[in-house]
């Protein structure tokens, strides 16, 4: 120790005063190392560090940490800040989270380190549904958030029309917190998938399949013809009257909230066999009247009087068809009633005889009641050429059916006193 301070051993106040420079350069160095150490907690995206350093900037700090910015990063204070012992930097980096927003995909960029701020970020309502805790941190890369925002929607189900708000992401969801049941059968009017959307109508309609229906209806019975030598042609005979069956038919009915949308015919059950109209149509042919002494007019063949005055009547009545039957109790070319026709001579029915055998009897309607049994039809026909009289009044006209009817007035002259010329008159009521 006293050689330290001395030199040949002689105190040496030379070596004493450099021995103590030393000292205290050492001393001040191992001061300005402590004083220029620093502790700083960093904050990186959540992740607290405390971090010893020389460094006297933000930048220094963070490039002391390792950690490499990127240009979209974000860094609190500024990288030129000064920092002191004690010191917080915070380090928000900048990522790509994908989000499903109301059904929507999109990728967003945010320095948010955490759901929390992200939602904060898009101003989202605070009571959206979240798929991930809101202090869940976010990564660079590879982050998913689905959010659901609050939407008014209108549930219709079991006679009941609720308006509700839900976050809810799809149909099945909504119908799930509504406890609501959905039946195999049933059908709702949205897919159980579809996102929901603001003002959203679902219907759930319940559809049942289990009922059946039973329905008895009438079977036509049908009709056969056979000829009849009993029968003048032209006639018809019913010898078998037609009487309908019955049938029972069973239906599988679909009920769409207790009403009845659709049915399918399951089984058809004959309880009662229709049974069929038999007719006899005529073939015998007529006796041929004998031919009358003298007739005033025409040397041609003689047949009804009025035949074309009749087809006029048959076209204004039925069109022209002699075998109408539209059952509004009227039958064949000149509508006549069952009771008219048998009280005149007719057999069977109207509408199955011949054109020919309807006229006959017209003729003998015509006779009786006038034209005015036609009152409408009949007024538009014409006024009726007369039957043979004997008579010493007008001449008698008869028409055939074999000639034009005009040219059968031929010959027809004026009266026995010559003031009524008659051709004329047949002439007329020929047109």
């Amino acid at each position: 120790m006293i050689k330290f301070f001395t030199t040949d051993g002689k105190f040496s106040f030379l070596k004493v005063g450099a021995q103590v420079l030393v000292l205290v350069a050492l001393v001040a160095g191992v001061v300005a190392f402590v004083g220029n150490n620093k502790t700083v907690t960093l904050n990186v995206d959540g992740k607290v560090s405390s971090i010893q350093t020389f460094g006297g900037t933000v930048d220094q700090v963070v490039k002391a940490a390792k950690v490499e910015l990127k240009n979209d990063d974000r860094v609190t204070p500024a990288l030129d800040s000064r920092v002191e012992n004690g010191s917080v930097v915070n380090v928000n980096l900048a990522k790509a989270v994908s989000i499903e927003l109301d059904g929507a995909r999109k990728t967003v960029n945010t320095n948010a380190p955490d759901v929390a701020g992200l939602v904060s970020e898009l101003g989202v309502a605070g009571s959206s549904e979240i798929s991930q805790p809101k202090d869940a941190s976010l990564e660079v890369q590879g982050s998913f958030v689905s959010i659901s925002t609050p939407k008014t929607i209108s549930l219709v189900a079991d006679g009941k029309d609720t308006s509700t708000t839900t976050t809810a992401s799809d149909v099945a969801e909504v119908l799930k917190d509504a406890g609501i049941t959905v039946g195999a059968n049933d059908r709702v009017s949205q897919p159980s998938n579809a996102p929901i959307v603001q003002d959203m109508v679902i219907k759930v309609s319940r559809v049942d399949t289990s009922k059946t229906a039973e329905t008895t209806e009438e079977v036509p019975f049908e009709s056969v013809k056979s000829e009849s030598a009993e029968l003048y042609k032209g006639e018809e005979k019913v010898t078998q009257k037609g009487v309908a069956g019955s049938v029972v038919k069973t239906f599988k009915l679909v009920l769409v909230d207790g009403r009845e949308a659709s049915r399918t015919l399951v089984s058809s059950n004959v309880t009662t066999q229709p049974v069929t109209e038999k007719v006899a149509v005529g073939t015998k042919a007529r006796p041929v009247a004998a031919a009358k002494a003298a007739a005033p007019v025409s040397s041609g063949p003689t047949g009804a009087p009025n035949e074309a005055m009749w087809d006029r009547i048959a076209q204004c009545e039925s069109g022209g068809n002699w075998s109408i039957n539209t059952g509004n109790g009227y039958y064949g070319g000149l509508q006549f009633s069952e009771a008219t026709w048998k009280a005149n001579g007719g057999t069977g029915m109207p509408h199955r005889a011949s054109r020919e055998e309807q006229i006959r009897v017209a003729e003998n309607v015509l006779r009786t009641q006038g034209i005015g049994a036609w009152p409408s039809c009949g007024k538009a026909a014409g006024t009726p050429i007369a039957a043979p009289s004997s008579g010493g009044g007008a001449p008698t006209v008869m028409v055939s059916s074999a000639a034009p009817v005009q040219g059968q007035c031929q010959g027809v002259g004026r009266g026995p006193l010559g003031l009524v010329d008659w051709g004329k008159v047949c002439r007329a009521f020929a047109r």
